[in-house]
């Protein structure tokens, strides 16, 4: 197949625009140095080498100031190379804290009332998709951190209570804090600018040090690599020279002290045993905090470096430290240093006036663009040798003698070493497959070269399994993820070709990973070959009734609606791709046929012809159900109204008139089909039996009609699933009705919880049972869309149910929008939702403009719960508020992105 050249994307270059094309189409390395650190590399599998595969505890954040890493480093408004070779950050003592300030603080799963928590305040305030300028903002408190007082007062506190926060420790009264800005610009490539700005909003002067850290990963310790040469002091500089990257140097404007020791375990201080090397990792800490003087290297060498300030700042003013790193020896180095940070902030502005919709408020623009910028800042590489790690462990299932099991034994192919968007750094310092191809729906709007190499790194051979499993996280990788990469592949390539360049070369690459981890969900997760799924977890953790990754307390298995759902959504990107390819090679069309099959067979057993106590559909209720299959044969429906029994409403497609028509021997399949199984078809064809919609259009959905108007009745209640904020991951109905299932004396219950879980399933720190998700809302707004699509203006529903308020579909799209979009604009009373109760946030002039963006969100309130900085997939509210300002009703009847641009008449669709 020889698919058509690209062409230019059609819209005027910024100059951000340029350095973007410039990285593709010529190579300039200009997103060589981004913030590619983790901000918690410690208590991860990667550098667990415990024997119970207990990693919290095998590496705490105790032991991170002395314990060199082995696969990663971390560090606050962290930067390195793509590589993490070199890497900076910015350490600060403010004359208390009985610890250096090298990384943020958190509790571990164990700790945490609901799990694992970072307890610090910073934000990702800007950056453009090169890094050519960013922009972060840290809180560091004047009063010794609570460590210990976090610890322990979070210990005590139930399941069922408030998580103890750092503001709740006073720690901030009478605003005795720094805020610490460190910004980066791009000179060019190679030549980076770094600007720290102290801001003391006390009420008295106060002293705070910074440090601003260069250091080696150490990549040396096993003797694979060697082991870069020393960096050395050179007047106000530090000089560093490394094989890959050669010699550079960060040049320090002003006198700092520059300190030096090497990136290597303090084996002392952490097992009593002698140190291999006099100088080591925590050496700056012993210096700074405990005025150990013989803990640095006199010889000002050393593998890891710091430069020095020690800062007066007056009550209500500021401070600033600036550097470069560059590879140049710069005789004048700092004089044109503000004007060019002006210049790479008004790159960024320019940027983002002109891919942000004009008819955005101020605010709603704000909230755009932090959410990017939150989407750029989780950049991280992120290094993985399993087959490297198994043999570390004496657990390698073909290179070691012993039968010791460890977690991921069965990916020992995989190597991992590459820039990956991150669901949160701190937290979830590793991806996971489902979360990034929602990851890409937004950072589409910045970069489509990086978000397109996103999805296919999971595809390639180093990351998917030899038997076409995606990885899901480094905890599990077998663990089963939503398949949703087919999704974001058709829609990355539909939305790039309206913008003037179709990346066939993309789809095809996807297309063949994808039909590999097809074929494993049809091999692996369909237990009795009946076209009902089991797929485990899914992503939706504590959701169900049961641990869906475990072995039922019942026996027999399960048959998910939601697993069902995403397959039968599966077959249905994956038809539109190779239709897509078809039209260059026509190979194709059999394969199309294939996934139309699947599909149709999929959507006829959630729901056969005929009166079925083994369905998932419940016809009395109008609500499908996860299906329990007992061991003797009985089989059960598990009525628990929740996001489960929404997904099949997000199966739909619509596919333009003459999608199939040029395609004779895919019109003879699907005529062959209609001959041999006219019952099925007849069951699931949509609007009563007719096949045509508005425009001519074609539907492929798992809901008919009647079902959809069913399932909405229900999404859209506002004493059900619709809330203020969007949609709840569980309905409110089981507040006062939980799902009761009783087995041999157990009672396993499924109740409504708008915000915490109070449950340890899955680690106890994530939630389904009441919620709000940004990705499944998302998907939800995306079917809404599509069904307008085919439905058009004379299809209404009653939004919210009970109103006596009647809604097309693009409309009540455009509703729940809205909704999710409220949570982080703020209220009449000028009070962001996702902040809740925290006067701090609401009110402070110094707070309440930082955004953050949470991994769920209460589902009465919209307050921000989980992790605090999982923009990944909840940086969609970008796309959200892209589409708002965008997308009107008529555009979006008319302009349907598909990119199946043939047109057919009605006489031959229903021929078809």
């Amino acid at each position: 197949m020889t698919p058509p050249t690209d062409t230019p994307l059609n819209y005027e270059q910024t100059a951000e625009q340029k350095r973007l094309n410039e990285a593709r189409e010529q190579g300039t390395p200009w997103k060589k140095w981004g913030p590619y650190l983790s901000e918690r590399q410690w208590g991860t599998v990667r550098e667990d080498y415990s024997d119970d595969g207990n990693a919290w505890n095998y590496f705490s954040h105790d032991q991170a100031r002395s314990r060199a890493y082995r696969w990663g480093e971390d560090g606050i408004a962290g930067f390195s190379d793509d590589k993490q070779q070199l890497c900076f950050c910015v350490a600060l003592w403010n004359g208390r804290d009985p610890i250096l300030k090298e990384r943020l603080f958190g509790l571990t799963n164990s700790e945490g009332n609901h799990g694992e928590d970072v307890k610090e305040y910073y934000f990702y305030v800007d950056s453009t998709p090169t890094h050519s300028y960013m922009k972060y903002l840290y809180k560091y408190p004047q009063r010794e951190f609570p460590y210990s007082d976090l610890v322990v007062t979070n210990g005590k506190r139930s399941r069922d209570e408030f998580e103890y926060e750092l503001l709740d420790t006073g720690v901030f009264d009478d605003d005795r804090y720094f805020d610490v800005f460190v910004e980066y610009a791009k000179v060019d490539p190679e030549d980076i600018l770094i600007r720290i700005t102290v801001h003391n909003r006390g009420p008295e002067a106060a002293e705070i040090e910074v440090l601003p850290t260069l250091w080696f990963r150490n990549a040396w310790y096993d003797g694979t690599s060697p082991k870069p040469m020393p960096m050395k002091a050179d007047a106000n500089s530090i000089v560093c020279s490394h094989e890959a990257l050669g010699t550079r140097t960060l040049y320090c404007d002003g006198k700092p002290e520059l300190l030096f020791t090497d990136n290597e375990t303090n084996l002392e201080r952490l097992r009593s045993q002698p140190n291999p090397t006099p100088y080591v990792k925590d050496a700056f800490h012993e210096y700074v905090v405990n005025g150990k003087k013989n803990a640095l290297n006199p010889k000002n060498e050393g593998t890891k470096s710091a430069a020095r300030y020690r800062l007066k700042v007056p009550a209500g003013g500021s401070q600033v430290v600036r550097l470069r790193l560059t590879a140049d020896n710069k005789t004048d180095k700092f004089s044109n240093f503000d004007r060019t940070f002006k210049a790479r902030l008004d790159d960024a502005d320019e940027f983002y006036a002109r891919i942000v919709p004009a008819s955005l408020s101020v605010e709603e623009k704000r909230v755009h663009r932090q959410a990017l910028a939150g989407m750029l800042w989780s950049k991280q590489y992120y290094y993985f040798d399993v087959d490297k790690w198994l043999a570390e462990h004496d657990a390698h299932p073909l290179l070691s003698a012993g039968t010791k099991k460890v977690r991921n034994q069965e990916w020992f192919h995989m190597l991992n070493s590459d820039i990956i968007s991150m669901p949160d750094k701190w937290e979830y310092p590793w991806y996971a497959a489902w979360d990034l191809a929602f990851h890409t729906i937004a950072l589409s709007l910045v970069d489509f070269d990086f978000a397109k190499d996103q999805l296919l790194l999971m595809l390639r051979n180093l990351y998917a399994h030899p038997n076409g499993q995606i990885p899901a996280y480094e905890w599990n990788f077998s663990d089963v993820n939503p398949p949703v990469h087919a999704w974001a592949t058709l829609f990355l390539y539909n939305i790039e070709k309206q913008l003037g360049r179709a990346d066939l070369r993309f789809l095809e690459r996807s297309f063949q990973g994808l039909m590999m981890n097809f074929n494993w969900w049809v091999n692996r997760k369909d237990p009795e070959g009946k076209n009902v799924f089991a797929g485990g977890f899914l992503g939706l953790d504590n959701i169900g009734v049961f641990d869906r990754s475990a072995p039922l307390p019942t026996g027999g298995h399960l048959e998910q609606a939601d697993g069902t759902a995403w397959m039968a959504f599966y077959c249905q990107n994956m038809f539109e791709i190779a239709l897509i390819l078809t039209d260059y090679d026509s190979m194709y069309e059999e394969v199309a046929f294939r996934f139309l099959e699947h599909f149709l067979w999929i959507t006829y057993a959630m729901d056969r012809i005929g009166e079925n106590h083994d369905e998932m559909w419940d016809s009395a209720d109008g609500f499908f159900y996860d299906l329990l299959h007992l061991p003797g044969g009985d089989a059960m429906r598990l009525k628990v109204r929740s996001m489960v029994g929404l997904l099949p409403l997000c199966a739909s497609s619509v596919l333009e008139p003459g999608a199939a028509a040029r395609h004779p021997r895919l019109l003879e399949l699907i005529n062959l089909f209609r001959k041999r199984h006219p019952d099925v078809l007849e069951h699931i064809a949509p609007m009563d039996g007719r096949f045509i919609g508005y425009d001519n259009r074609r539907l492929m959905s798992v809901c008919n009609k009647e079902k959809l108007e069913r399932i909405l009745r229900y999404m859209l209640d506002e004493n059900e699933f619709l809330s203020p904020y969007g949609i709840r991951s569980l309905s409110k109905y089981h507040l006062d009705n939980p799902f009761c299932f009783h087995l041999e004396g157990q009672e396993f219950k499924v109740g409504y919880l708008p915000a915490e879980s109070n449950n340890g399933m899955f680690g106890g720190n994530s939630n389904w049972r009441g919620p709000i998700w940004m990705p499944v809302n998302g998907l939800i707004i995306r079917a809404l869309l599509n069904l307008y699509q085919f439905f058009g203006n004379d299809f209404k529903v009653e939004c919210p149910t009970g109103s006596g308020k009647f809604m097309n579909l693009f409309e009540v799209s455009q509703e729940i929008s809205r909704r999710l979009s409220s949570i982080f604009l703020p209220d009449a009373n000028g009070q962001r939702p996702v902040y809740g109760g925290s006067k701090k946030f609401q009110d402070d002039p110094y707070w309440k403009d930082y955004i953050l963006f949470y991994e769920y969100f209460h589902g009465d309130n919209g307050a921000g719960l989980g992790a605090s900085h999982q923009t990944g997939w909840t940086g969609l509210i970008a796309r959200t508020l892209d589409l708002l300002g965008r997308l009107d009703a008529e555009n979006a009847l008319k302009i349907h992105k598909s990119a199946l641009t043939a047109r057919m008449t009605r006489e031959q669709v229903a021929g078809s």
